[in-house]
């Protein structure tokens, strides 16, 4: 029988205070190229402003999303041992523990890394059939599929070498078959060779329950738009992109909004960061 979801799609994002504008970009975005659905975001976070969580629900209602900010302080048991482990931040578990956090009513969510736009329609990978696995998630390959090859070194894994900044969750197999203590376990046995530790731990413990799913529809490396032209001989350019491409992803540093960006795809980015500046500057009591 055909898997059937909510008409609503649900969408995860975890954040710090310094994405927060990062954020609104992103489900400004995400609402603007899809008018006619209907999304419910959970943001986890630790530590956010009283204020800026006011003002992320304002700018949320107002273009049209349920925000659902959900602390995470009282809903997993971080030892301190392994939050102080070679200072990585407590919110690179946040997605992996996904199923855990978020109540037992959701089943199925959409995890989106804040530097993303989305461009067009995400219907189709809300609906997207996971064929018993955990998550769906996209492969950078060519020039950026390096990791696969370092991870089958220094992991020993066989699977390539998934991105987790946009993933598909089937979060009822997450609740039964991911835990804090393997993930711990994990960082403990490979902390010294862990590059991208929440992605590398992802890879390493569940890669082999990841549906590949295509990036130049799903998570486009807005870094690379030279190898994708080269690799499909000048087909995906920038008309074909925008046609077809769902999930920009800015990945890497520096970052669109920062100066020393030069990416191809850096003023589309600008565009939609001045447009939620205007929407932002309406708001009562709200500084840019």
């Amino acid at each position: 029988m055909k898997q059937k979801f909510t008409e609503t799609i649900e969408i995860l994002v975890t954040i710090d205070q310094n994405y927060v504008h990062p954020l609104e970009v992103m489900l400004y975005s995400l609402k603007l190229n899809n008018p006619d659905s209907e999304f419910c975001v959970w943001l986890l976070y630790i530590n956010l402003e009283a204020r800026t969580l006011k003002q992320l629900e304002i700018f949320s209602k107002k273009i049209g999303i349920e925000l659902r900010p959900l602390t995470i302080n009282k809903k997993i048991d971080f030892s301190k041992s392994l939050l102080n482990f070679n200072d990585y931040p407590q919110e690179m578990y946040f997605r992996l523990l996904a199923g855990q956090i978020l109540p037992a009513s959701l089943h199925r969510i959409i995890y989106l890394d804040p530097d993303i736009l989305v461009i067009n329609s995400i219907k189709p990978l809300w609906h997207i059939n996971l064929n018993k696995k955990i998550f769906a998630a996209a492969v950078h390959e060519g020039l950026t599929d390096i990791m696969s090859s370092i991870n089958s070194i220094r992991l020993g894994t066989k699977n390539s070498y998934f991105n987790s900044g946009v993933m598909v969750m089937d979060l009822d197999k997450m609740r039964e078959k991911i835990s804090l203590s393997a993930i711990s376990s994990t960082i403990k046995k490979y902390h010294n060779i862990l590059i991208l530790p929440d992605q590398d731990i992802l890879n390493y413990l569940y890669g082999q329950n990841i549906l590949k799913i295509p990036e130049i529809n799903w998570n486009y490396d807005a870094r690379a738009y030279s190898v994708y032209l080269a690799k499909s001989a000048g087909k995906i350019n920038t008309e074909w992109v925008m046609a077809n491409t769902s999930i920009l992803h800015f990945c890497g540093k520096p970052k669109p909004w920062q100066k020393e960006n030069h990416t191809h795809f850096k003023v589309l980015y600008l565009n939609y960061q001045q447009m939620v500046k205007r929407i932002l500057a309406n708001q009562n009591n709200y500084k840019i």
